[in-house]
């Protein structure tokens, strides 16, 4: 086929995308979750995570099972009321996320693998696992949304009894069930763990915990801390066991970032593996691209970006229009994809050339276009956590450059009576933390000055110090900005 003859090159969302299994790159981060080396595994909206989910979850063999939450319709009331009491509040939902990933797991081990039980022990803990779960919820699979229904009991019977003041409970109301749910846990997890079979892989994967999220609800950060720690714990246990069992939690950086518990930096160093794609080495745009442009072109393999883009021609400043483009991206697949497919649009709209390649006039059309989609994507994921960044936007938009320093930028703040009371200078890191601008930072280790931006190193920090600062490509056309003088002629 050729470009004209082409709709897209694939959807910007993950559930939407239907080039994403074909075309799917075997990120580090999904290798890490697979390999059961880390579980959490964060990046910026749109870099992937969710395409990760999904193959996890998709995958079909006879010695590999997933079950994936997502919790669009989750009744969180009902898991809200199994909060524990009396213990710090970062950790009173973990016994609540053990008891909903190990039903999961069960789930799994009833219905799925048929290789269990592998051995007399398996055989065991397989059965009385079935029996607390049919006495308890009426079927070998459970609707895992519904566990904590109010006015369900746990039928212990037989099957996991455990004594409570010498006296072997036969039942426990879910009203009750925070009082009991370490020993509830310790005995569910042990037949559970019990019954995997040791050459399989098991993975129960959290997905789209963004849905909802409220900085300022601190019972929203809480049941995320709980979902880690919980993670984290059953992970370990598992692998204490000797058993391929890993809960992997998919998170966007920032939210990430935001929540502060005991033993994070110890999470973060040995459980984080981060969704990041760069411009040149293995893991980049450019071959992420390659990919989706052999599967509409060629019905399989892989198609040089040359064979599709124009690069005989530099882009103004002498640029290769890979790096125009990547420049205008938070190098995340949504953004490369959702550019592409303007520029096949405009090279459509113009009529293509004769070598039916992509060239200057398409990228340049398409920037309006995609400049508008960045700032709508930056408004899903600032908005909730920075109310006020309309407002820091028209700062930007009255300077109506690209470059500007720190005294522009404070003297544009006093003019907009909707900031008063609030500095300058907070509005700026806000604006960096979500990569709407970086700051020059002169020498450095590698001598020279360079820009710093937050998606391009996770790790790095706002500078308090920094004088000079640039908006992000990607927002020019939509802010209506230059790289002239300023409207105010400074």
């Amino acid at each position: 086929m050729r470009l004209h003859e082409i709709e897209d090159f694939g959807g910007i969302d993950a559930d939407e995308d239907a080039l994403r299994g074909e075309c799917f790159q075997n990120h580090g981060a999904y290798l890490d979750a697979i390999a059961h080396r880390r579980f959490l595994i964060v990046g910026r909206k749109g870099s992937g995570k969710t395409a990760i989910f999904r193959r996890i979850i998709t995958e079909r063999r006879d010695d590999y099972f997933s079950f994936g939450h997502t919790f669009e319709d989750y009744p969180w009331a009902h898991h809200d009321l199994q909060a524990q009491s009396g213990v710090p509040e970062e950790r009173r939902y973990i016994p609540s996320w053990k008891y909903l990933i190990l039903l999961s797991l069960g789930k799994i081990l009833l219905n799925q693998d048929q290789g269990i039980p592998w051995d007399d022990q398996s055989m065991e803990s397989l059965g009385r696992l079935e029996s607390f779960i049919v006495d308890s919820y009426g079927t070998r699979d459970p609707d895992v949304s519904q566990i904590f229904t109010p006015g369900k009991e746990l039928k212990l019977k037989g099957s996991i009894r455990f004594p409570l003041g010498g006296v072997s409970l036969e039942k426990v109301r879910m009203s009750d069930l925070p009082a009991h749910f370490q020993e509830l846990n310790r005995r569910v997890g042990e037949h559970t763990i019990n019954a995997l079979h040791p050459d399989h892989d098991y993975y129960i994967c959290f997905d789209q915990l963004d849905l909802g999220f409220n900085p300022s609800e601190p019972t929203y950060k809480d049941r995320l801390i709980g979902l880690i720690l919980a993670a984290r714990q059953l992970s370990r246990e598992a692998k204490a066991a000797g058993k391929r069992f890993s809960v992997i939690v998919f998170l966007r950086d920032d939210i990430y970032d935001g929540v502060h518990f005991e033993d994070k930096n110890k999470v973060t160093e040995n459980n984080v593996s981060r969704v990041e794609w760069n411009t040149d080495g293995s893991l980049t745009l450019r071959r992420l691209m390659e990919r989706r442009f052999g599967e509409v072109l060629l019905g399989a393999g892989a198609k040089d970006w040359d064979g599709v883009f124009n690069e005989d021609r530099d882009m103004p400043g002498r640029q290769t229009k890979y790096a125009h483009i990547c420049d205008r991206t938070f190098l995340r697949p949504r953004d490369m994809i959702k550019f592409s497919n303007e520029i096949l649009a405009a090279h459509k709209n113009r009529g293509g050339s004769l070598d039916d390649k992509f060239d200057n006039e398409d990228v340049i059309a398409a920037r309006d276009a995609y400049s508008d989609y960045l700032l709508r994507e930056l408004d899903d994921e600032i908005a909730k956590q920075v109310p006020a960044y309309k407002e820091y936007l028209e700062v930007i938009k009255s300077i109506g450059r690209m470059q500007f320093t720190q005294g522009q930028f404070d003297s544009a703040w006093r003019k907009r009576p909707g900031l008063s009371g609030k500095a300058s200078a907070d509005g700026l890191q806000e604006l960096f933390e979500f990569s709407v601008i970086g700051y020059l930072r002169s020498g450095g280790r590698g001598g020279g000055s360079n820009y710093i931006w937050r998606y391009q190193d996770a790790r790095a920090r706002f500078s308090h110090d920094a004088d000079t600062f640039r908006v992000h490509a990607g927002f020019k056309e939509s802010l209506d900005l230059t790289f002239g003088e300023s409207k105010d002629g400074n």
